[in-house]
């Protein structure tokens, strides 16, 4: 399989629809266009056209669109058959099609061809898949910005920075008597200055949408009877968890996907921690175990009614190390005296009644705010996980190389961690990037696209 081939496949969803696309795109293209139309076809001008199989039966009748290279999205001549959307239509056109000498087109292809004509770069392109795969409007909003080129925009100029300093250390490498009152001059401070806050500005648009594309996975937990269900029913808005007087009702895990404020959270619900005789709530309780470490947050939920004190540090000592908590002290409309919330404590502590939804709103801005989203997701780029280890890495390499700098130790060394930055960053955008990672990056995206 090369880009040779001329590729076609559906790129519609699967099922019945109005109308129907089938997409081609190759060196062929243009020659299949005039096949089907039976002359030369207008660029980026819909025609009709009935399409027939081998026998000169008709298949179906619609419109054929024609766009030649470069002017197309793979960079590459493309054609569009626009037709009726029926699953049985469909697959006879394409069958037809890969008689006249398509192949069929690999997850992704369409746009990994658009990668390597220079029509996107690697960035833009994990932004189609989280656009189309979008499940509020804030990850649509931020999928759409860095397909427009906004997060590579960026990218670009934290490389534009790391190049201006390297032109000023490898200048002194040229000149090594000037080298100490080279480096000593003010505006190398205020361009490493400006180097770091541009890391920081990136990293947090960029935590802000993993979040939006990933959501925030909060594990409830607590001693039975605490209210965890109840908590569970009241953050999913509907009786998604069985909630019942008796100790133990929740024996499995129970997971939930809700959208809150605009930001994706996967919920799930634990048995209640406590010596289990029963084989069964045991297994639950150590299922409940196994679900802290895949925990972006976990509430422990306290019955504040039951509580005469704060938690006792034998019960914190239980939970997991390494996972944020946030105390949650249910209940309080049936204690006298209510249990403050702090969140500015460690763990932070909110109190809430699940039964009536006071201290609700600050339950939800608590996790907004640990999750870093300013609720609509203005600001945030689309981006994923290797995204931000990649950033990560080029700004400890940057850092590194200020440090050097600054006590005006090996400039070679200091030359090497601003290489080595620019080289983490070329990762993100695909100047960098192995082929086992774009097989892995385009095979996630569906047929068609």
């Amino acid at each position: 399989m090369t880009r040779a081939d001329t590729i076609a496949a559906i790129a519609t969803p699967p099922g019945t629809g109005a109308i129907g696309i089938i997409r081609i795109s190759g060196p062929a293209a243009a020659d299949l266009a005039v096949q089907l139309l039976g002359r030369a076809p207008e660029p980026r001008r819909a025609t009709l056209v009935t399409l027939r199989d081998t026998a000169g039966a008709a298949i179906d009748q619609g419109l054929l669109l024609y766009f030649p290279a470069p002017a197309s999205f793979s960079g590459e001549d493309m054609v569009e058959l626009h037709g009726h959307g029926g699953p049985v239509v469909l697959d006879a056109v394409l069958q037809r099609l890969l008689e006249l000498g398509c192949r069929a087109a690999r997850p992704g292809e369409f746009t990994e061809r658009a990668f390597h004509h220079g029509k996107l770069d690697i960035t833009q392109a994990e932004a189609v898949a989280d656009l189309i795969d979008a499940s509020t409007g804030a990850a649509a909003r931020a999928a759409l910005r860095s397909l427009q080129g906004e997060f590579s925009a960026r990218v670009a100029g934290l490389q534009q920075q790391l190049t201006d300093l390297r032109a000023w250390v490898e200048a002194s490498l040229d000149f090594p008597d000037e080298e100490i009152e080279f480096l000593r001059q003010g505006e190398l401070v205020g361009r490493l200055a400006r180097l770091a806050t541009s890391f920081e500005s990136l990293q947090l648009a960029t935590r802000q949408g993993v979040l939006l594309r990933d959501g925030l996975t909060v594990v409830i937990a607590g001693k039975p009877n605490a209210g965890k269900s109840s908590l569970m029913n009241r953050l999913a808005g509907s009786d998604v968890a069985i909630v019942t007087a008796l100790p133990g009702t929740t024996r499995d895990v129970l997971r939930e996907r809700v959208q809150l404020d605009g930001i994706p959270l996967h919920l799930i619900d634990t048995a209640g921690l406590r010596a289990a005789h029963d084989p069964v709530e045991a297994e639950g309780i150590r299922r409940a175990h196994a679900e802290f470490g895949r925990a972006d947050r976990l509430l422990y939920i306290v019955d504040a009614a039951a509580a005469d004190e704060p938690l006792a540090a034998a019960e914190l000592a239980q939970l997991p190390t390494g996972i944020p908590v946030t105390i949650v002290y249910n209940k309080i409309d049936l204690r006298p005296a209510p249990q403050p919330t702090d969140t500015s404590a460690n763990p932070p502590c909110i109190g809430v009644s699940a039964a009536s939804g006071e201290g609700f709103a600050l339950l939800v801005e608590h996790l907004r705010r640990i999750a870093g989203s300013s609720g609509d997701g203005a600001g945030a780029l689309s981006a994923r996980r290797r995204h931000l280890d990649a950033l990560a890495r080029a700004r400890q390499h940057a850092e590194a190389a200020a440090a050097i700098l600054t006590a005006q130790g090996g400039i070679e060394l200091c030359a090497e961690d601003l290489r080595l930055a620019q080289q983490a960053l070329g990762e993100i955008t695909g100047e960098f990037t192995s082929d086992d990672l774009l097989g892995e990056i385009f095979g996630s995206f569906c047929i068609g696209k």
